[in-house]
Parts: C-alpha cells; sequence; structure tokens
C-alpha cells in the first residue's frame, strides 16, 4: 500500500512539473513575469483603499484594533472589511474560510494575524493558514530581519531579509499511516516552485539594492529533495552575475545567525527552515513582538507579523506589543503606493522606541498596549514627518 501511494505521488509531481513546464514554455525567467511582487489594486472612487482585515487568534484581535487607531488618528485611506476566523474558537467553518478567501480576492490586499493551529486530527490535516496560501498561492514569506534605533540587543545594526517559499516542502498536508503505528510524512520540492522562490529572492535583492543571496538547505542528507531546491537556485544564480550566491547547510546557518548574523543579507529557503529561521532571527533583534512580515504570490499581497506567534499568555492582559504589526500595517500602505501614510506610521513606531520611554513588558518596559498606542498617536501628531 505504501509503495503504491508512493507511485500515485511520484505521478502527481510529474505531472504538475509538466503544467508548469507547459504554462512557462521557453520564456525566460524576468523580472515582468508572474513571479514579481503584485502590483497594488487601484484605489477606489473615493479615494480609499479596502483591504480584507483577520484578527486571528491569540493577542491578534488586540493588535488589529491598534492598527485601526493608529490609521484613524494618521487619517490614512484604508477601510476594512473584516473578517473572525479561527480554528480553536469555534468559528471554524468552510462558509467563514470561503468568506475569507473571497474578499481577499476581491481586494487584493489583507492584514492577517496568526490563525492557531490545533495539534488534534480532526479529519482535515491541512490548517487554515495552509489553504489559506495555497488558495491564494501565497508562495513567497519576507521577513525583514532590523534592528530597532534605540533598543540594544547582542547584535545591533542588524540588517537581513529571509524568504521562505510556503506552499509546499514539509508543510505539503501529506501524511499517512502506511501500517499500524508506522507514520510516513512527504516532504515535496519541485523545480518550478524551487525556480519561483529562487527568482523571486534575487529580484528581490537587485529591486532592494542588496549584495548577496544565500541558499538554506540540508542537501548532505536530503539529496534529491533539497538537491533539487539547492540546483534550482544555483541555476537561477547563474542569470544574476552581479549578486553574489553561496549556499549554507540549514544547522550551520542557526549557528552563524547567533555568532555572526552580520554576513548575511537575503537568505531563500524551504517550507520549515523558514518558519525555524525567521523565529530564530526575530530573537536576535528583539523578539516575536518588533518584526513584521509579508506574503506575496503574483496577485495577491497578505501583511502579518513576521514571527507567527500567538501570544497566548498575553491574550487580555493589555501587555503585548504592538510594534511588529504597526509596522506591517506601514508596509502594507507603502504596497498600496500611500508613501506618505507608511512613512508617517513607520517612524512615529520607530520614535517612540528610539525615545525608550514607552516600552512594552516583552522589551523590558512596564507599558501597556495602549500606553503604546497612545505614543504612537502622539507622535503622529506632533512631529512632522519629513
Amino acid at each position: 500500500m505504501a509503495a503504491a501511494l508512493r507511485g500515485s505521488f511520484v505521478t502527481l509531481a510529474k505531472g504538475l512539473n509538466g503544467l508548469w513546464l507547459n504554462q512557462l514554455g521557453s520564456r525566460p525567467l524576468s523580472v515582468g513575469s508572474c513571479l514579481r511582487m503584485p502590483e497594488a489594486p487601484p484605489a477606489r472612487a473615493d479615494s480609499t483603499f479596502k483591504v480584507t482585515m483577520v484578527p486571528g487568534d491569540g493577542v491578534g484581535p488586540e493588535l488589529m484594533t491598534a492598527v485601526k487607531e493608529v490609521f484613524k488618528a494618521g487619517d490614512v485611506p484604508v477601510e476594512f472589511e473584516e473578517f473572525h476566523l479561527s480554528e480553536v474558537q469555534n468559528m471554524a467553518s468552510e462558509e467563514k474560510l470561503d468568506q475569507v478567501l473571497a474578499s481577499m480576492k476581491t481586494n487584493r490586499v489583507a492584514i492577517k494575524g496568526k490563525i492557531h493551529t490545533p495539534m488534534e486530527y480532526k479529519g482535515e490535516l491541512a490548517s487554515y493558514e495552509m489553504r489559506l496560501r495555497r488558495k491564494l498561492d501565497l508562495f513567497a514569506n519576507v521577513v525583514h530581519v532590523n534592528s530597532l534605533p534605540g533598543y540594544s540587543t547582542r547584535h545591533n545594526n542588524l540588517d537581513l531579509v529571509i524568504i521562505r517559499e510556503q506552499t509546499e516542502g514539509e508543510y505539503s498536508s501529506l501524511e499517512h499511516e502506511s501500517v499500524k503505528g508506522v507514520i510516513e510524512c512527504l516532504k515535496i520540492i519541485t523545480r518550478e516552485k524551487s525556480r519561483r522562490i529562487a527568482k523571486f529572492a534575487f529580484d528581490y535583492a537587485t529591486k532592494k539594492g542588496r549584495n548577496k543571496v544565500t541558499a538554506v538547505h540540508k542537501a548532505n542528507i536530503m539529496k534529491l529533495g533539497d538537491g533539487l531546491f539547492l540546483q534550482s537556485c544555483a541555476e537561477v544564480a547563474e542569470l544574476y552575475p552581479k549578486i553574489k550566491y553561496e549556499n549554507m547547510i540549514i544547522d550551520n546557518c542557526c549557528m552563524q545567525l547567533v555568532q555572526n548574523p552580520y554576513q548575511f543579507d537575503v537568505l531563500v529557503m524551504p517550507n520549515l527552515y523558514g518558519n525555524i529561521i525567521d523565529n530564530l532571527a526575530a530573537g536576535l533583534v528583539g523578539g516575536a513582538g518588533v518584526v513584521p512580515g509579508e506574503s506575496y504570490s503574483a496577485e495577491y499581497a497578505v501583511f502579518e507579523t513576521g514571527a507567527r506567534h500567538p501570544f497566548a499568555q498575553a491574550v487580555g492582559r493589555n501587555i503585548a506589543n504592538p510594534t511588529a504589526m504597526l509596522l506591517s500595517a506601514a508596509n502594507m500602505l507603502r504596497h498600496l503606493n500611500l508613501e506618505y501614510h507608511s512613512h508617517m506610521v513607520s517612524e512615529a513606531v520607530k520614535r517612540v522606541i528610539k525615545q525608550g520611554k514607552v516600552r512594552t513588558r516583552d522589551l523590558g518596559g512596564y507599558c501597556t498596549t495602549g500606553d503604546f498606542v497612545r505614543a504612537v498617536v502622539d507622535n503622529l501628531r506632533h512631529q512632522p514627518v519629513y
């Protein structure tokens, strides 16, 4: 039975491979292809943008309240279409998931909190998070790990970017019990998606003026799967002679990030490694509460915190750090070509941290979420943007 299942998956992978090749044909990979970041949707007639908002679980609703308060104070021309979706708060339903997907497809831009994934198996292997990524083809997750002026850590002045392929790999939801007591979990790596994320990483480096891309892998052990990912990255790297390319084994990468993170610029990696590295790197600059993130397909963009942590212990206590979500919201405004408002929000957040007077507990302070938001609003009102 196990052999038959494996054969079926190999056939499926070959079929998908052929489908992608037929779609791509002999076209060269280019910045103008479907691999680029999606363009911002046009503004509505009343000059406002409609954005899908999914607060999620944990402190997500509190963080979204912070975003709405700051946007209101800054007169940001964004209207939120809000949906409450969860797998753990008796709000799970296919109908609600479909409503969220329909809204995201219409608005093309969303801001989202962490949707907690229960560990119990309830008949569906793919979580809501994973299903949203696949339905929207949100293949590229981008986390910019940047030190915040005024908050010192062991490594200051860090500036690196982690790019993660998040539609296949270990998170493919392909698990089965081949014989009783033996579970097989299948990791899917395809040439097309590996080349696509590599192309995205090199395009990102080129656009942002960065100098090096590091492919992170475990090809010394997973010679076929990670070997294909590594080969695909190397092939794409040849198209970018001005960008330095190197590769590093995942376990060594974790150690190097802790010892000497300054050697890195842009890192690109498969799904599971990216999930781990995102959180590790966030810890270098202050933790999950300060690092923004975003996910892209050819058509859609979803903005969220860089380290996906629900902060369950902080729920309802008014102690969560809204920095990451506010910076992610500012990045969303930049994506919408609202450059003035993006700069206004991000600079207000950074000024509050740099001043050091208002800090939440995770950054060594005693202030509440509300205190931080009020300080950001005061900075919006009383300090010039330019």
